[in-house]
C-alpha cells in the first residue's frame, strides 16, 4: 500500500488507482463522520461521495500541514454541514438566553458507554441538536466556531448543545429504568 504522500501525488495527477486506494483507505472512517451528522444512511453515503468529489477536485490545496486524515475529515464535515444547511434545520432554534431558566444546571458527564449505543442515541436527536452536539462534544469546535459554521448565534449553539445533552441524559435515565425493571 503506497504511503499518503504517494497517494496524494497520484490523486493530483488524476491517477484512478491512487484515487481508488485513497477512497478505500479512508471511506469507512469518513462515512462514520457523515453518519454522525446525517441520520439517513443513504443520504450519508451521498454526502460521503460528495466529499470525495471535493477532495479529488481540490487535492492540490492539501499541503501536508496537517495529517491527511484530518484534512479529509474537515472536508466531510463541511460537506455534511452544507447538506444540512440546504434543508434549513437551524431556522427554528431557540437562543440560550430565551431558555436560561429551563436548562439543566447539572454538570454531569455521560457515563462510559458503548460507542455504537451512544452513536445510536445521538442519531435520535433532532437535527439541530445532533449537529451542534457532534461539532462541540466530538469534533471539539467552540460555540463561536459552531455559530459561524452554521450561521446561528453563539447562544443558539449553546442552547442546542444543552438541549442535546439533556435529551441524551433523559434517554440514558429512561433506558436504565427499563433495565432495572427487567431484573
Amino acid at each position: 500500500m503506497p504511503d499518503e504522500r504517494t497517494l496524494v501525488d497520484g490523486c493530483r495527477q488524476q491517477d484512478r488507482l491512487s484515487q481508488r486506494l485513497l477512497y478505500e483507505r479512508f471511506a469507512g472512517k469518513l462515512f462514520a463522520v457523515c453518519k454522525r451528522y446525517i441520520k439517513d444512511p443513504d443520504e450519508a453515503a451521498d454526502v460521503l461521495q460528495d466529499s470525495f468529489v471535493k477532495v479529488f477536485r481540490h487535492i492540490d490545496q492539501f499541503r501536508f500541514e496537517c495529517p491527511l486524515e484530518a484534512w479529509l475529515k474537515r472536508v466531510a464535515i463541511n460537506t455534511a454541514l452544507k447538506h444540512l444547511r440546504k434543508n434549513k434545520p437551524f431556522e427554528h432554534m431557540t437562543d440560550v438566553d430565551e431558555l436560561a431558566n429551563l436548562l439543566p444546571q447539572a454538570d454531569e458527564s455521560l457515563p462510559s458507554l458503548n460507542y455504537q449505543y451512544l452513536l445510536n442515541l445521538v442519531q435520535e436527536l433532532p437535527t439541530g441538536c445532533r449537529t451542534v452536539f457532534n461539532l462541540y462534544a466530538i469534533e471539539g469546535y467552540t460555540h463561536p466556531e459552531i455559530a459561524a459554521l452554521l450561521g446561528i448565534s453563539e447562544g443558539t449553539s449553546k442552547s442546542q448543545f444543552f438541549r442535546a445533552r439533556g435529551l441524551l441524559q433523559q434517554k440514558l435515565t429512561d433506558d436504565q429504568s427499563i433495565r432495572n425493571e427487567s431484573f
